[in-house]
């Protein structure tokens, strides 16, 4: 009987959006029936079509399905062989739309159209020997505090030390045999000691490759069981029968227990540095705090930072780490949020301030109002977006599992042809064998497994670690490609906080104008708004009443005051109402203008102008030459005055300048650039740059602006330093060059070292080293990524 699925979809407004979903489903093999309900915003779908193959279907007809993202950690890998067969599995279970194992973290990334339990996953894994476990914020910690009361035999390292102390003695007669020494020892003793090497500290190859053959699949674990079960075997065999003539038998126990101890190492080696690249994560998840002081019952309490409640009112001593993100409501202090925003100097807070939850409190006392707790603070976010980054795939990764999923398979046969081919070619067996040995033990998919995602996963956590998010891996790619940055004026080159420097009334008197002004700004939440109230209430001048106010997108605003139609925006709005405006008057050089109009029975009345100045941040001049000095141009797009936007760019030293633009005209100038080929990187921060964060091949968004800005962007800067564009840049280019490397040496090793010991030009030994030691190669490349500089 055919399964049925429910999909939950987004996107569909009318009868014909479920028209053509149905159309597009029904077109699919091994889908027997579709029913669309517009209501409830779902499809039911009978048949044996895996959830992915839906998905993709829905995804290309133009809508999306919702999904639920679940990560858990996985236990039992050993190669990218077994994270792919693992994502296989999975992917047949209905209601698994995508599922992503990162080897390098080992973690299962899993998108789900419907809910489903860790049971229902672990039983879809049943027979292997992989585990799936719920994935605490700790479990690093945890195991590194349960490590030091681990019996020294149950100890990660043990396995290493005791094969080695075994094979030791098997190893040194080749050392003698440079000095014409003959150490080597009897044939009973090597087996006495090859034997617990191949049994004990190598069973888990055994037990790994036996579920990979009840798989019908195969992993490293398999290679390296089958190599060194040929070499030992071959010494069997050796031994019983010799017939005792021209001394001792030629045996290879210290071959097979040499391979063994190597690839122990080297896995031992690789699990250490792959714990270093999650260095930055794991700083991330340490910065949450566990207790808050709070005022309840009309006490102070001390509780679980995980109880806290929106509008609790929290204590934080000296020392102390913030327990969520809130207002002042008391206290002066300075605060340290270096680890969250990159911010070096410690910032002063007082009453009405944010404080952000994980940030640690110097000098004094503050109480502050919680606003967003748990899973909503900065924090968590933070850390989701790093996790997502980091367990996310890069495009070419796409390559790289096709090549694992036939990489064992295809050794496994160039090691039969190679013992054949030796065999039958020069009679000596013995040879054969051995060269085949070699090929299996040097092949090695862990390399190619871990070459993209420790790459990712150390560029990503040094990102974090200066105070730039990366959405996910893709990201980093189209980085590399940006010639073109584009940023927005106000808040990002400049404060964003500009002054109301000069009043000028031109039929009443300057006080006047404020007022009128102030009334009409005092419902807006625009710069120049708020530079109009502070200025009015600096002046202790009253609040006239008002009514019917309302914005007019990328002009001004307009409202009712004391019974008169007042206008207060740009100069092309007043010029599109009929209006000469006298410039004549604006004595700031550079400076934003505000017009206030009146609406009369005789037209449009001008009353005066305002003008305001915004300083360039200190750091935007070091920005822009930075990047025109990597070879990409920069230009500044802004709703502000030409004049002003023009001040701005002849002291910063731009490319170009595009002033007085409405919001979809930057996203339209985006795509102007774009036409013209180049790779456009876009850098705002306020609801009007979203458009053209969303158009430009690279939405760059200042964390210190809106929700929607930065939901837009594929990187998010966590403090308002414009030199974090060039280097994200600069991260990114460092990122998918390492990977390059990576991918380089992950193939080389195969590439090279597998035909040089098919034609038996390596020793098994020197081949199983040269496998280990590119798996740790690999990781430790990654790892120079943790050291960039900007």
């Amino acid at each position: 009987m055919p399964n049925s699925q429910q999909l939950q979809i987004k996107g569909m407004s009318c009868a014909s959006c479920a028209s053509r979903i149905r159309t597009a489903l029904r077109q699919l093999d091994d889908v027997t029936d579709v029913s669309v309900n517009l209501a409830s915003d779902t499809a039911t779908v009978s048949g044996s079509a895996p959830t992915s193959v839906l998905a993709e279907a829905i995804t290309a007809a133009g809508y999306q399905l919702d999904s639920i993202e679940t990560q858990y950690a996985v236990s039992g890998m050993s190669c990218a062989s077994c994270a792919s067969r693992i994502e296989k599995t999975l992917m047949t279970l209905p209601g698994v739309i995508s599922a992503n194992v990162n080897l390098a973290t080992e973690q299962l990334h899993l998108s789900l159209s419907q809910p489903l339990s860790l049971s229902q996953l672990q039983q879809a894994l049943a027979g292997s020997r992989y585990q799936l476990s719920e994935l605490t914020a700790h479990k690093a910690a945890e195991h590194g505090a349960s490590q030091a009361a681990t019996r020294f035999y149950q100890a990660e390292s043990w396995p290493v030390l005791g094969a080695a102390l075994l094979t030791l003695p098997l190893v040194l007669p080749m050392v003698g045999l440079l000095f014409g020494a003959d150490w080597m020892l009897p044939a009973l003793w090597q087996w006495l000691l090859a034997t617990p090497v191949q049994f004990y500290f190598g069973a888990r190859f055994y037990k790994a490759a036996w579920q990979a053959l009840k798989a019908k699949t195969g992993n490293m674990d398999l290679l390296v069981a089958i190599g060194t079960s040929a070499a030992y075997g071959l010494s069997l065999y050796l031994w019983y029968s010799f017939d005792g003539h021209h001394g001792g038998p030629h045996l290879y126990f210290e071959s097979s227990a040499a391979v063994l101890t190597l690839v122990l190492l080297g896995k031992l080696l690789e699990k250490r540095a792959k714990q270093r690249t999650t260095a930055a994560l794991n700083a991330l998840e340490n910065l949450k705090p566990t207790t808050a002081t709070v005022w309840r019952n009309n006490s102070w309490q001390q509780i679980s930072a995980a109880e806290l409640k929106q509008g609790d009112t929290v204590k934080v001593l000296p020392g102390e780490r913030i327990a969520a993100d809130g207002v002042v409501v008391k206290g002066d202090s300075h605060v340290d949020e270096a680890l969250i925003s990159g911010e070096s100097i410690p910032l002063h807070k007082t009453a009405a301030d944010k404080v952000t939850g994980g940030a640690v409190n110097l000098d004094g006392v503050l109480e502050f109002e919680a606003c967003a707790v748990g899973a909503e603070s900065t924090l968590a976010k933070i850390i989701r977006l790093v996790e997502q980054a980091q367990g996310a795939k890069a495009p070419v990764q796409a390559l790289v599992d096709k090549i694992s999923a036939i990489f064992v398979p295809v050794v496994l046969l160039i090691a039969l042809v190679t013992l054949l081919g030796w065999g039958f070619t020069s009679g000596n067996w013995q040879q054969a064998i051995l060269n085949a040995v070699a090929v299996l033990v040097i092949a090695c998919p862990c390399a190619l497994g871990l070459a993209t995602p420790a790459a990712i996963m150390a560029g990503t956590g040094t990102a974090a670690r200066h105070g730039i998010l990366v959405k996910d891996a893709q990201a980093l790619e189209q980085a590399t490609a940006i010639n073109y940055v584009v940023f927005d004026k106000t808040g990002t080159l400049t404060e964003g906080k500009p002054e109301l420097m000069q009043v000028t009334a031109l039929q009443s008197s300057d006080a006047e104008l404020v007022a009128l002004a102030y009334a009409l700004s005092s419902n807006s939440e625009h710069p120049l708004a708020k530079a109009v109230v502070k200025y009015a209430q600096a002046q202790q001048i009253a609040l006239p009443e008002t009514s019917g106010f309302s914005v007019v997108a990328g002009k001004g605003v307009k409202a009712s005051v004391e019974q008169r139609q007042l206008l207060l925006g740009s100069g092309n709005w007043m010029r599109e109402l009929g209006l000469t405006l006298p410039t004549t008057h604006i004595r700031i050089q550079g400076a934003s203008v505000s017009w206030l109009a009146e609406k009369t029975a005789q037209g449009p009345q001008l009353l005066g102008l305002l003008c305001f100045a915004d300083k360039a941040k200190p750091q935007a001049k070091d920005a822009v030459h930075k990047l025109q000095q990597s070879g990409i141009k920069v230009a500044m797009l802004t709703g502000d005055s030409q004049d002003s936007a023009n001040y701005i760019a002849e002291q910063l030293g731009l490319d170009n300048v595009q002033a007085e633009v409405l919001p979809q005209g930057k996203a339209e100038a985006v795509a102007a650039y774009q036409q013209q080929g180049y790779k456009v990187a876009m850098v705002g921060d306020g609801i009007n740059d979203a458009p053209a964060l969303a158009q430009a091949d690279l939405g760059i968004a200042m964390a210190s602006g809106t929700d929607v800005a930065v939901s837009a962007s594929a990187f998010t800067l966590m403090h308002s330093n414009p030199e974090l564009v060039g280097a994200a840049l600069q991260l990114a280019k460092a990122t998918y060059r390492n990977i390059q490397q990576n991918l380089f040496w992950a193939f080389a090793f195969n590439t090279i070292g597998i035909p040089l010991a098919a034609l038996g030009l390596l020793n098994p030994i020197i081949a199983g080293g040269a496998m280990a030691f590119s798996s740790v190669l690999v990781v430790t490349n990654a790892l120079r990524l943790q050291r960039q500089r900007f």
